[in-house]
């Protein structure tokens, strides 16, 4: 097996952890346009940026 292949088992976990990402970062964007609290608005934001930033990581290993 060459150095850049995964199991199907890591393939699997990569896929589920893509798609927990995914939902996460939707639903803190959806939160961070529809608070009205600005600071509360402001760190959704963020979080879902993180989100964002894990789940095009964890694409990158596909």
């Amino acid at each position: 097996m060459g150095k850049n292949m995964l199991t199907t088992k890591e393939a699997t976990l990569l896929s589920d952890m893509l798609i927990y990402e995914e939902s996460a970062c939707k639903k803190a964007r959806l939160y961070s346009k529809t608070l009205t609290d600005k600071q509360l608005s402001c760190d959704f934001k963020k979080i879902a940026d993180n989100h964002e930033k894990r789940f095009n990581a964890l694409l990158s290993l596909l």
